[in-house]
């Protein structure tokens, strides 16, 4: 049988040498060990690190792939799926409620867009142009996977995609927050001011990057015409946080 140190096994699966840690520390990867101390792997943890990947592509959180983990490991394709399914029920309820609000989000930026081609007022008083954006914010929030009431586990500190797609994540974010107008410290993060236009890239990105870094934390308002974009994160992600978003300023 093959076996592989923690940087083998982490360089053939694609992820991260930390996140193959983080898993261990949390029961979700046993190692054993070698006669000097090094963790060793056999080819089973790439199946089983297969296995805890295609949970989390499905937003599940960390509680609900080990409760799936101890009956994959019976072999029994028929509970698995037997589990699973209550489990995607509650996933789908929570996606249709953050598309429910996109949805309302992307109502209101078609209402400003529409009342501008009307017949322009002569003086320009506050809110001129932006009709809707003056009726107050409306908020749209990108909902962490976990931890949820009941749940053992906070989300790793740990990102799920590779080296090169996580350079091409922070390049677009990069891309999108050049535009900032306003930058500045809140609890745990950053509200980031931005042009209204870019409000649905941000929400398309800020779901993205939910789906790999359950970690973050994200919330949209449009307000008076401008995108308020909340990111916040736990203590311990915090250079992650600047790293990908930049710095209060």
């Amino acid at each position: 049988m093959t076996t592989y140190r923690i940087s083998q096994l982490a360089e053939r699966v694609g992820l991260r040498p930390t996140t193959l840690r983080f898993y261990e520390q949390v029961g979700l990867l046993p190692a054993q060990r070698s006669g000097s101390g090094y963790r060793l792997y056999g080819d089973d943890a790439v199946e089983r690190l297969g296995f805890i990947t295609a949970g989390k592509r499905l937003g599940l959180p960390l509680e609900e792939i080990r409760d799936l983990l101890d009956v994959w490991e019976d072999g029994v394709c028929t509970d698995v799926r037997r589990r699973l399914r209550p489990m995607l029920r509650e996933r789908i309820a929570r996606t249709e409620r953050t598309a429910a609000e996109l949805r309302a989000f992307t109502d209101r930026l078609r209402g400003a867009l529409d009342e501008m081609d009307g017949p322009p007022p002569g003086r320009c008083a506050p809110g001129c142009g932006l009709p809707h954006g003056g009726q107050g914010p409306v908020p749209v929030t990108v909902e962490p996977r976990g931890p949820r009431p009941g749940e053992r586990d906070a989300p790793p500190i740990a990102c799920a995609l590779g080296d090169d797609d996580r350079a091409e994540r922070v390049r677009a974010w990069r891309r999108l927050l050049v535009r900032a107008t306003d930058r500045r410290a809140i609890d745990r993060g950053l509200r980031i001011t931005l042009p209204a236009d870019l409000a649905g890239r941000v929400a398309g990105l800020a779901a993205a990057e939910q789906r790999c870094c359950a970690f973050f934390e994200f919330g949209l308002r449009l307000s008076a015409g401008d995108l308020q974009f909340d990111v916040r994160a736990p203590e311990d992600a915090a250079a992650l946080l600047t790293e990908v978003f930049g710095a209060a300023g």
